[in-house]
């Protein structure tokens, strides 16, 4: 999927992962945030998280993406919460990003483990800017139960890319990091951020139809639906797990 049928599907959310606000604010409750915590969010899409997490209990955060599209929004965010200045944007490739060595007490990556090529590398690039007794946050996918080779093909992803939660558990422990906490997305939540893209898109493809784009994205749409309803709602969970370096690393 291109960043831009991405930038097209998502352009009424602002959470672009299975998750809903009820659990975002959770999860800040959870990572234990006070005034002056410094937060880094790989990925940030459209600054939800961060310009929540500002707003609330007054962290400062650099959020980092590559899309100029979601970057706009979470700037205006950033303005409407009032933190402004609490909270820069950067464009670029969240792969390659540095930032100064342990200067942040979070670090996040909310569903675009692509970035190290898996959770394992991922997890890599996010031990550089940590602070050693600081937590990462990091959205990922799992496998419910083993799934089928027609489901792997439909949701077009290997299968050993994700694997069980109690694997997943064993991928942090193997890159030096102990699992803390996790909270998981549900049906619903699932449903509200795929199936609620099938309208959004609907309207763009009926208000552009001559778009040089347009029956790629039309494809695109079909193939969501079935492979949502058919495969992804029975195999494939997401959640967001924290963690921190174990004391050997």
């Amino acid at each position: 999927m291109s960043l831009r049928f991405h930038e097209i599907a998502e352009s009424g959310h602002r959470l672009l992962n299975p998750f809903s606000e009820d659990k975002l604010r959770q999860l800040g409750e959870i990572c234990r945030i006070a005034p002056g915590t410094r937060h880094l969010d790989l990925a940030c899409g459209k600054g939800e998280m961060l310009t929540l997490w500002s707003a609330q209990y007054g962290l400062r955060g650099v959020g980092v993406d590559i899309s100029k599209v979601f970057l706009e929004a979470a700037n205006a965010r950033a303005k409407e919460r009032g933190v402004a200045d609490q909270v820069t944007f950067v464009e670029s490739d969240a792969a390659t990003y540095t930032d100064e060595p342990d200067s942040y007490d979070i670090v996040s990556c909310l569903g675009a483990t692509w970035i190290g090529d898996g959770l394992t590398g991922t997890l890599d690039l996010m031990r550089r800017p940590l602070r050693p007794d600081g937590i990462v946050l990091v959205g990922e996918c799992y496998w419910i139960t083993p799934p089928p080779p027609e489901a792997l093909t439909s949701l077009n992803t290997a299968e050993d890319t994700f694997t069980s939660l109690a694997g997943t558990a064993e991928r942090f422990e193997e890159a030096g990091f102990e699992l803390l906490e996790m909270i998981l997305a549900s049906p619903d939540d699932w449903d509200r951020y795929v199936a609620s893209q099938w309208w959004t898109m609907s309207d763009w493809l009926r208000d552009n139809p001559s778009d040089p784009d347009a029956p790629e994205l039309r494809a695109f749409l079909s193939s969501s639906k079935r492979s949502h309803l058919e495969y992804s709602r029975r195999y494939m969970g997401w959640g967001v797990f924290v963690a921190r370096q174990t004391n050997n690393r």
